[in-house]
Order: structure tokens, then C-alpha cells, then sequence
């Protein structure tokens, strides 16, 4: 393929290869190999088998240094990504030897008078090429920011600086020969797309049918894991009949019955795969682009926490090639329905498969002196927020300018606000639309609420027919096809909604007892909920499958659909036997429905719907006999800090109490929608999510006290005050590390407090009991009361400065304060022996803000004037730095809240009426929403968007605004719908 010139001048090429997994060597192999037949040298640095490079290219043009400079992902098993593993061994295997590794491939490249420095995806070999004055091209579908950045979620703060040290190296790297399938990778200046990278066959598929015995008419599935789940036995009956199964990496000792063949380890799986008809395995780029190019359908199980696979598997379902089995499914043996579905599918992807080649072409030419990049600025200028185009991206359509059709398909299918900046709600999209005759509503009220009138049209046309071949968007529509199935529609639906919330002040002192002012928002989640006898439920397929292999008897089940789940790389639908949440004759204890829900990440979310169900059995001893049929559609977007998930969790439990005639009060209700969250879910959150989904009130400050939970009341938002939220794009995560750590340093900083209460008291005393001279009686009660706190934000500021704040310590060993006070008194919270706790910090935290929140409700009923905003502005500054104190900050609520400030102080402020006051992180902190506080005007409007643009300008990310408030749960009640038969029958 090269020039006659090319071959009188070799070039040399260093090739550097990732050490996650075979598939990036297999697609290096593809372009070393043409390479290598155009006269060139290529060096491959990688940690791969030699035979997986020396099976296809036998040159003597071919170099293999085994080196490995990352580590990839780490997984706990086959399906499983470990995350904090991956962040603590990419540390041990790249940050720390940094500077030797620089050095070693810095003289390395020199000695071998490389001409260009390839990577898919190393990224200190960009950083080395840079510092060996050498040009360097990276080839790949994703990159290791993109991927890291969602693993630093749950990571400690210091932890963060990986990501960005892993985009700055890229930054180095010239530009990016970008696959299909990509992920967004914001770090790169400029990409040339090429077609799919693909192993090219060696033999037919009858030749290899033939080699293996196999007969045309035998149906054949390739087992392709690249390891499969361990301690996994593979069962006869896991095939349909007739059916033969190809397992790839079995172990020397697995006994495999009669219908699954094990093949060698060095086997040619391409051959292998277009011999067959259909795979099973997990999304990867080298299986997902073999299935396309040999129009091989794929059965895919998920894995959960690597950013690559929901675009590999958008591009995989758009050409109609994939099929989606559930990780139980698979364990369990109940693979016909699946691979059945399968073989019905005919593949249609006509692109190319020869982006080896071209990329190689590209590569000799930029090798030889041809310069492909434009003059847009260095990914380097962007690097602070690369954390923000990280993680958040990858979940939200249209942020790249060449996004092919596949890409683009994550919005609700609905129309529905589902957390997209491209799905702005203004005030005019708000307005009540037409209202769905094709229900009868029973009971309850639309409460003129725009958001329900569209939920229950989108109901009335679940059952619409569509052409999937000829309507591509709808070829993706997998939630909507599950939720047609879901409901009987000669019975009764019943209908909740439950809103997020705007955290105004206070924040993450709830779990320490403080006051605090919550504002629902506009943005609600919808639940529709069936109770329905297990005979006339329609079941999904492989859950008739399972039913069936238990016995004829209709057993009742749960099944679930989640509309929304591609912005979250989540299943989007999930079922289980109502029995499953049985042992023996009592309910499941909580801690194994945890374990239950943690068996498979991708499905992990239903813990939030169906763990209402297991809390109502155990706390109020409810047994539910009939099946339920649920669907979930939350407006209310993920990662925000706006509390998606307690709205998912107060809609789906008002829904079910008002299908099974339960009467629970709103306040209650939140109580035990919290218990789902902190023992189920095992997320450490405090109380008052729940509290002001279920209790709030439109245009109201929900003021409660959480202690654990006594609403004051509602506190009336002056006309002349408005609050906005801006989202950072900063994925926040109340199961995230760092919220967890921050509050247990505050729970070990009040029993410290009471620890040193007590020995001051003790002090104090004499010997008889009798008061000291110098001691006051006022002041012995104080102590006493102390010694015996109950909640931190119960010890006023001036007493925690007077007593204790010199006392305690910055931070504390989890081991060392285990020693000293044996707990920390927390029961959703878990101490790490080994890990170091914020103490001073997190405590201090939550005694002041209650006292700020106390002022800040007392300054909302004062006079109006700009004094009063100012101060209220000015109490929610000291919040925002009083969280970066804990390490709750991020880069992104830093930013938001400085352009904030920018805007209040700038010279046209000055000059005309101040409009903005200030703005504060919300909620758990380390990402998420900014609150702002605003005289309520169109200017202050007008400079919201202004601030929503600096900041796209700044990042690349354009913020989501929250604007609105909506009633809670308890105000909305529920509806009580059912289809009418006249409509049904047109």
C-alpha cells in the first residue's frame, strides 16, 4: 500500500498500547500491519501477549518492548469495574514513577530516532514525546480522563488531580484519530474520524463450521467475556435446544457440558465470530466493531462504570445489532429468549471496516512532515475543567460538532425534561397543554401542572405501533417498547409525583441537626404504578421464561421500567419475584437487599424503586400479594445535586400507598423514603430530601429542623426574591467519597465535643460533689448538656469557639479515633481505619450554618431593601467557602459562584441596581448545583443567562438553570386513571 518512496525512507513508529484488556492491541495489530507492508518500523510498548501482535504480522519490521506505563480499569470480576482499585493502581503504576518513566521513554524514543509517537490510549507517552521533541498521534474511541473522571466520584479529593494530569498529557498530543463509537474527549484539539478498525478473516464461514464439525443447520453463540464471572458454571440447559455454544477463555480446568466447546486460548476469534450467529459477551470496541462488520448479532450484558460502552452500545443498536440481557439472566441460565431474539435480527451496518488502513495512511503522513491540525486552542487551556467534560459529556447529546446520527439518540424519548442542557424549560414551554382524553381520571387533580398533563399523554400513546426500520430514532426506543408491555389497560393506574429540591441554606448540616430552608423545584419525577393480579400481568419474555422454569403457578412479580436510563449508562427496565424479598417467613433483612441490588451496577438503581416495597413490608408489616407493574419518568436529572433520587423514591412509595389503600402522612412517608436510601441504597444522606419532595409546598422555603425532623413550617419567598440553580456539570454523589467523609469527621467531631465535655465537667466537680467556686451553676448545665449532645448544631457558635475549637484536632486516623472513643455513633456511616478524616473542619461546618440559616429565614421576613439581600447573599457566600473548608468544593461551583460575584461587583452593577447577591454549592457538595439569590426582575434573569454563557465559554459546558417551584408530594396526592374502552377500541 506505501509509496515506492516510503520504502526507500523507513520511518519509525512508536507504538504505545494500553494495558486495558486484549482489545487495544488487537486494534493496533490492524494498523502496525499496514505499517509494517509499507516498509516501515514499528516499536510496540505494551503489556500484551506477544502472540496476540506475532500471529498476524511476521516482519522482521516489528519491535515489541514489554512495557506497561497504565493500567486500565481494574475489575473486581468479569463484569464488575473496580473503581477506586483503578484510581489507586493507575496511581502506583503511573503517578508515582512519573519522573523515571519520563525519563526511561524520553532516552528510549531517542535511541530508536523515532519519527512519531502513536498512543491508544497511554497518556504520559504524549507527555514523553512531547519532552523528546517528537511529534505524537493518538488513535482510540475514548480516553482515560473521560473514563477516570466518573471514577473520581467516589474517590478522595487529592485524587481529582489524576484526571487532570491524565488530560494534560493528552493536551500534548497533536490530534486524535477518532473511532466509531466515540466518547466526547475534550482534552484533544482536533480529531480525524475514520471507519472501523477491524481484524481482517482468514477464513470462511464454512470453513471454519467445517473445521469445527459444525453443521449449517446447528445455531451457534460465541461465549466471548475475555475472562468469564468466576466460580460461573456453564449448564446444558442454558441453551435452547439444538443450539452449540463458543467459549473464549475458559479455564484449562472448567468441565463444560456436552453443548459448549471450549476453544484455545490463542484461537482467531475474528473467524470464530463471523462463523457464528450471535455473541454473547460485554461491550468492548474490538467485539462491538467485529459483530458490525460481520453483521453478527450481539447479546451484551452490561458493565457498569466504564464511560466507553453506552456509545459502543447506541452505535451497536442503532445498525440493530445488539440485545440487552439483564447480568441475573445470564448468571442464571436463562439465555433462549435472548438468543432467540437475537438470530431475528438482521444488522444493517454498510460502513466501512478499513480505518487500519486509513489510519495508517494518516499517520505516514503526519510521520513524514504533513501537518492535519487547525489552529483551535490546545486542549492545555482547558484543562482545569476537564472533570467537568469528563464525566458529565458522555451523558448529555450534542456536545460535539460532529456527532454522528447513533450518538445523539440519549434525550427522553417523551420530550421531557430529562437533565440535557439542549431540553432548556422556559417560562412559555410551561404553559398547561392539551389534556389526554383517553384517560378518565378517577381521582385527584392535574393541579394545573403541565408536567403531569404530559406524563399521562405520553401514557395514552404507549401503545402506538411504530415502524422501527423505518423510524431510526424509535429503532432505540427499548424503554418505550418495555413500558407498552408493562400495563394492563383494563385496569386502574395510579399516578404520583414528587419533585427535587433546591437546596437554599443548609445543606449538609442535616445530618448534624441543623435548620434547614429547602425550595422544591419545577422538576418533578412521575410515577404510574399498576397493582395487578400475577395472572393478568403481562409479563416481558424472560420473565415468562423465568416463571416458567419455577412451575405453572403465576407467582407475583415486579417489574419496573426507567425512562431516561442512556444518560445514565443504566438498564433501563428491571423485574424480580415479589418472593425475592422473603427469607423464610420474614422479610429480607436489609443489609442482604442491599447485596441483592448490588449483584449487578447496571441495575443497581432499582434498589431506589423497588427498595420502597421491602421498607413498607419491614416498618409498617405490609405483604403484598398482587404483582406491580411500575414506571418511572423523573425530569428531575441525575447527579445534579438536586435530589433525583429522593423524588424517586417519594413518587414510587406515594404511588404505592395509594394503589394499596395505605395512609401515610407526607412526613412519614419521607422518613421511610430515607430508610430506602441509607439502608438499601446505602447512601449516608440526611433527611431532608425526602422531607421537601414529600412536604413542600410551590414557591415556598420548606423550614424544618432536623432533629430528626420537625417541620416549623412554610416560610413564604418575598415577592421581590428569586432563587436560581446553575448546575456546575460536576457529577455530584451523595454515595461519593467524599460526602461520606466529610460527615463522619462530623460525627467524630461531636464525639469529641462530648468527650471533652465530660472531662471538663469531671474537672469541675470536687471530690463531694459539691459545684466549684469558680464554676457557675448555668455553666455545669451547660457542660452537662454537652457531655450529652445529641446533635452538633444543638452547641451554639460561641460556645464551640470559647470551649472546644482549639481542642480539636484538623484530622484524625480512623484507627487512631477508634481507639480513643470506640465509635463515632453513626449508623449509615462505616469508619476506614486506614483513611485520614477531616475533623475541625466538618464539625465547624454544621454549628455555623445552623446559626446562618436561623439569621437567613429571620432576614427574609425583614423590610424589603438591598441591605436585607446583601446579607442574605453574603450568609450564603460563607456557606460556599465553609463547604470548600470540608473539601466539598470542586472547580466547577467555584467557578459558578465567582462569576457570581463578578457580576454582583462589576462596574455596570455598580452603576445601575444591583440584581444579584449571592450564590452557594448545594446539597452534598463536590459538585452539582449552585443556588443563587436575586431580586426578582428580568434583568437578574438576563444576567443568569449571561453567567450560564461566561461559564459554556470558560468550560465547554453549557449549565442547566433551575427556575420554578412545583408542589409536593403531599399537596399533589395522587391520580387514580384508567384508559377509556371507546378510545382504546378507535
Amino acid at each position: 500500500m506505501g509509496s515506492e518512496d516510503s520504502i526507500k525512507h523507513p520511518l519509525v513508529f512508536a507504538y504505545y498500547v494500553t494495558g486495558h484488556g486484549f482489545g487495544h492491541a488487537t486494534r493496533v495489530v490492524e494498523v502496525a500491519r499496514h505499517l509494517i507492508l509499507a516498509g516501515h518500523d514499528v516499536h510496540v510498548v505494551t503489556g500484551a501477549p506477544d502472540y496476540v501482535f506475532t500471529t498476524e504480522i511476521q516482519f522482521p519490521r516489528l519491535f515489541i518492548r514489554k512495557v506497561l506505563l497504565d493500567c486500565g480499569a481494574i475489575q473486581a470480576d468479569a463484569l464488575t469495574v473496580d473503581r477506586l482499585a483503578s484510581l489507586e493502581k493507575y496511581s502506583e503504576t503511573a503517578v508515582v514513577p512519573r519522573d523515571s518513566i519520563l525519563a526511561k521513554e524520553v532516552e528510549w524514543l531517542k535511541s530508536i530516532k523515532a519519527d512519531l509517537v502513536v498512543s491508544d490510549v497511554v497518556p504520559i507517552a504524549c507527555r514523553a514525546a512531547a519532552d523528546a521533541g517528537i511529534r505524537s498521534v493518538c488513535v482510540a474511541n475514548f480516553s482515560w480522563d473521560t473514563i477516570y473522571a466518573e471514577y473520581i466520584t467516589v474517590a478522595e479529593y487529592h485524587m481529582h488531580s489524576i484526571v487532570r494530569q491524565i488530560a494534560e498529557d493528552y493536551s500534548h498530543c497533536e490530534f486524535l484519530i477518532r473511532l466509531p463509537g466515540y466518547c466526547p474527549m475534550p482534552a484533544f484539539r482536533d480529531s480525524i474520524d475514520v471507519p472501523l478498525v477491524v481484524r481482517r478473516l482468514h477464513k470462511s464461514r464454512e470453513e471454519v463450521r467445517k473445521e469445527l464439525g459444525i453443521g449449517e443447520d446447528v445455531k451457534v453463540v460465541i461465549l466471548n467475556f475475555g475472562g468469564q464471572p468466576s466460580g460461573w458454571i456453564l449448564r446444558e440447559e442454558y441453551l435452547p435446544p439444538g443450539w452449540l455454544c463458543l467459549v473464549c477463555g475458559s479455564s484449562e480446568s472448567q468441565n463444560l457440558p456436552p453443548n459448549f466447546v471450549k476453544l484455545a486460548k490463542d484461537s482467531y476469534t475474528p473467524d470464530l465470530i463471523a462463523a457464528s450467529d450471535c455473541m454473547l459477551g460485554k461491550i468492548g470496541y474490538g467485539t462491538v466493531s467485529e459483530a458490525l462488520a460481520y453483521k453478527v448479532p450481539f447479546v451484551f450484558v452490561r458493565r457498569d462504570y466504564f464511560n466507553e460502552e453506552p456509545f459502543l452500545r447506541n452505535m451497536l443498536e442503532f445498525y440493530q445489532g445488539g440485545v440487552e440481557m439483564i447480568r441475573r439472566d445470564l448468571l442464571t441460565g436463562h439465555w433462549s429468549p435472548y438468543l432467540e431474539r437475537a438470530v431475528s435480527l438482521k444488522p444493517c451496518y454498510e460502513l466501512g471496516t478499513n480505518g487500519g488502513e486509513v489510519a495508517a495512511h494518516i499517520l505516514m503522513d503526519t510521520a513524514s512532515g504533513k501537518n492535519y491540525t487547525s489552529d483551535k486552542l490546545s486542549g492545555a487551556r482547558r484543562l482545569r475543567d476537564a472533570i467537568i467534560l469528563g464525566y458529565e459529556l458522555q451523558r448529555v447529546p450534542g456536545k460535539d460538532l460532529c456527532i454522528p446520527e447513533w450518538y445523539t439518540n440519549a434525550e427522553n424519548e417523551l420530550g421531557l425534561r430529562t437533565g440535557s442542557p439542549t431540553a432548556e424549560m422556559s417560562d412559555d414551554s410551561f404553559a398547561m397543554p392539551s389534556y389526554p382524553e383517553d384517560f378518565e381520571i378517577l381521582h385527584g387533580e392535574l393541579l394545573g401542572l403541565p408536567d403531569t398533563a404530559n406524563f399521562l399523554k405520553s401514557l395514552s400513546e404507549l401503545e402506538v405501533v411504530f415502524d422501527y426500520g423505518k423510524n431510526p430514532e424509535k429503532r432505540q426506543m427499548r424503554e418505550r417498547k418495555a413500558a407498552a408491555n408493562l400495563f394492563n389497560w383494563e385496569e386502574d393506574i395510579f399516578v404520583a409525583r414528587a419533585p427535587g429540591r433546591l437546596d437554599v441554606m443548609g445543606g449538609i448540616a442535616d445530618y448534624s441537626g441543623s435548620l434547614v430552608l429547602q425550595m422544591p423545584i419545577r422538576e418533578a419525577c412521575h410515577v404510574a404504578l399498576q397493582k395487578i393480579d400475577p395472572t393478568k400481568q403481562r409479563l416481558w419474555k424472560h420473565a415468562q421464561a423465568r416463571q416458567s422454569s419455577k412451575g405453572p403457578e403465576q407467582k407475583a412479580v415486579l417489574q419496573i421500567v426507567s425512562y431516561g436510563s442512556e444518560l445514565s449508562n443504566r438498564g433501563p427496565t428491571f423485574d424480580m419475584d415479589l418472593s425475592d424479598f422473603m427469607d423464610g417467613e420474614q422479610p429480607l433483612s436489609y443489609e442482604k437487599a442491599r447485596n441483592y441490588f448490588d449483584r449487578d451496577p447496571s441495575q443497581r438503581w432499582a434498589a431506589y424503586v423497588a427498595g420502597t416495597i421491602l421498607v413498607l413490608m419491614k416498618e409498617l408489616g405490609i405483604r403484598f400479594e398482587d404483582s406491580i407493574s411500575v414506571l418511572v419518568s423523573s425530569a428531575v436529572p441525575e447527579g445534579k445535586g438536586v435530589s433525583s433520587s429522593a423524588a424517586v423514591e417519594v413518587a414510587t412509595m406515594s404511588a404505592i400507598a395509594a394503589a394499596h389503600g395505605l395512609n401515610i402522612s407526607p412526613r412519614e412517608l419521607a422518613l421511610l423514603c430515607q430508610m430506602v436510601e441509607n439502608r438499601i441504597v446505602g447512601a449516608p444522606c440526611g433527611v431532608m430530601d425526602q422531607m421537601t419532595s414529600a412536604c413542600g409546598e410551590a414557591n415556598k422555603l420548606l423550614a424544618m429542623v432536623c432533629q430528626p425532623a420537625e417541620v416549623l413550617g412554610l416560610v413564604d419567598i418575598p415577592n421581590h426574591i428569586r432563587f436560581w440553580g446553575i448546575d456546575s456539570g460536576i457529577r455530584h454523589s451523595v454515595g461519593g467519597g467524599d460526602y461520606g467523609s466529610v460527615r463522619i469527621g462530623a460525627f467524630m467531631g461531636r464525639k469529641i465535643v462530648k468527650s471533652m465535655a465530660s472531662e471538663k465537667l469531671s474537672y469541675s466537680l470536687s471530690t463531694n460533689g459539691m459545684i466549684a467556686d469558680e464554676l457557675e451553676e448555668d455553666a455545669v448545665e451547660l457542660l452537662e448538656t454537652e457531655a450529652s449532645l445529641d446533635y452538633l448544631c444543638n452547641l451554639s457558635p460561641h460556645r464551640y469557639e470559647a470551649l472546644y475549637t482549639k481542642q480539636l484536632p484538623e484530622a484524625m486516623l480512623g484507627e487512631t479515633f477508634l481507639e480513643k472513643y470506640a465509635d463515632h455513633n453513626d449508623p449509615v456511616t462505616v469508619i476506614d481505619k486506614k483513611r485520614n478524616y477531616g475533623v475541625k473542619a466538618a464539625a465547624r461546618h454544621p454549628i455555623y450554618e445552623n446559626f446562618r440559616v436561623q439569621a437567613f429565614k429571620a432576614l427574609l421576613t425583614s423590610a424589603s431593601s438591598d441591605d436585607q439581600l446583601s446579607a442574605l447573599g453574603e450568609l450564603m457566600y460563607q456557606c460556599h467557602y465553609s463547604y470548600s473548608a470540608c473539601g466539598l468544593g470542586s472547580d466547577g461551583t467555584d467557578r459558578l459562584v465567582q462569576l457570581v460575584q463578578e457580576m454582583q461587583h462589576s462596574k455596570i452593577s455598580r452603576s445601575a441596581e444591583r440584581t444579584l447577591y449571592g450564590a452557594k454549592i448545594t446539597g452534598g457538595g463536590s459538585g452539582g448545583t449552585v443556588c443563587v439569590i436575586g431580586k426578582n426582575c428580568l434583568r437578574s434573569s438576563q444576567q443568569i443567562l449571561e453567567i450560564q454563557q461566561r461559564y459554556k465559554a470558560a468550560t465547554g459546558y453549557l449549565p442547566i438553570l433551575f427556575e420554578g417551584s412545583s408542589p409536593g408530594a403531599g399537596k399533589f396526592g395522587h391520580l387514580k386513571i384508567r384508559r377509556r374502552l371507546q378510545s382504546k377500541q378507535d
